[in-house]
């Protein structure tokens, strides 16, 4: 911790240049006023250059993100909406997705919606339309750095059923140009309790063109079913916007480091910038690609996880549920960094190869 001096020292900087430190950084509530989204509740925020919205009544998810005003993510049709009758209604529930630069999908099933032992597990679980108690926003100058940190708590809770918790923490350091999510997840039951758990992160136009490849260190890669395995070959590349292509998605065997660190980065060759998501494979050891062409419908999705994409019914009658003791507790971090400039997208490509590149 920096002593009072260098904050001091810091702040003064800083203030030569700005009348507040909010022209650079800041966090703030804010509630919005019409339409699906009306009353929802967010926490704006900008860091430098970064722009993004959390949705503190949808598991803090960030609905969007901004690079020097280039968005970078994906709004579906609906537009931005707020908790409503969709959100845990079966396949109805698709209807209440929006995107953004992630999506929370969880804690007792991601994808498909199924029912199990006469109980009904909605498309993508519950947390993300989950709202956040106990949210708190701060700016903190620490020597030479300003922090912005956002962070709340997700209950997932059934009157004879689960108790789980998902505390959440959004930093993000000026001048650094990334996000960086730490989660935390207990299971606050007297019983064990099954954890499914993915992290939606969805690529949007502008940013998203057909100049943009996709980076993996992946070995191998198949397709969901029949369709998708028929364009695996061209699972790095994106298309022009198709009317009417159905989705792909595929199935990434992908390496890290000794550590099980990984990465994955989306570039756009021709603006020379891209965006890369960082995280370790201990409690995500699956990785999925949503890949949708289709006019309208135009993303593409990253997916670290937990689980398989093939759902909770297939954990079950494979017997790989994977479940958090009673007061167990999980941690997960992912970084989101927007890089700038064709020689950090080189540079961030080698590490990928390398990645891809090491010896079992």
């Amino acid at each position: 911790m920096s002593d009072g001096r260098n904050v001091a020292a810091m702040n003064k900087k800083l203030m030569k240049y700005c009348g507040s430190l909010q022209q650079l950084v800041y966090a703030r509530p804010v509630t919005y006023k019409e339409g699906r989204a009306e009353h929802m509740n967010a926490i704006e925020a900008k860091c430098g250059d970064i722009f993004f919205h959390s949705a503190a009544d949808k598991a803090l998810d960030i609905t969007d993100l901004t690079y020097k005003g280039l968005n970078m993510t994906f709004l579906a049709k609906p537009g931005l909406e707020g908790r409503n009758q969709y959100d845990t209604n079966g396949q109805e529930a698709q209807r209440s997705i929006m995107g953004g630069l992630f999506f929370t999908c969880g804690l007792e099933n991601i994808c498909a919606p199924c029912t199990v032992d006469g109980k009904d597990y909605p498309m993508h679980g519950r947390m993300r339309t989950t709202p956040a108690e106990h949210v708190c926003t701060d700016v903190i100058t620490e020597g030479d750095s300003v922090r912005l940190v956002i962070s709340g708590e997700m209950r997932e809770a059934e009157l004879f059923g689960e108790n789980m918790v998902l505390r959440r923490k959004i930093e993000s350091v000026l001048g650094e140009n990334s996000i960086t999510v730490t989660d935390e997840i207990e299971n606050q039951a007297f019983r064990p309790e099954p954890l499914m758990l993915l992290y939606h992160c969805n690529m949007g136009y502008p940013f998203l063109n057909e100049n943009c490849r996709l980076y993996v260190p992946s070995v191998k890669v198949t397709g969901r079913e029949a369709f998708s395995e028929e364009h695996v070959e061209e699972w790095d590349r994106i298309d022009s916007p198709k009317d009417n292509e159905p989705e792909y998605v595929f199935i990434h065997d992908m390496k890290s480091d000794e550590n099980l660190d990984t990465m994955v980065l989306v570039a756009n060759h021709e603006l020379n910038i891209g965006l890369a998501i960082e995280f370790n494979r201990k409690n995500l050891p699956y990785f999925m690609e949503w890949k949708s062409m289709a006019s309208g419908d135009y993303v593409l999705g990253l997916e670290p996880s937990n689980s398989s994409v093939y759902g909770k019914l297939h954990h079950i009658e494979q017997n790989s549920v994977h479940y958090l003791e009673p007061f167990e507790k999980e941690t997960n971090t992912l970084k989101f960094s927007v890089v700038e400039g064709r020689e950090k997208l080189e540079e961030m490509i080698q590490k990928i190869n390398a990645l891809k590149a090491q010896e079992e």
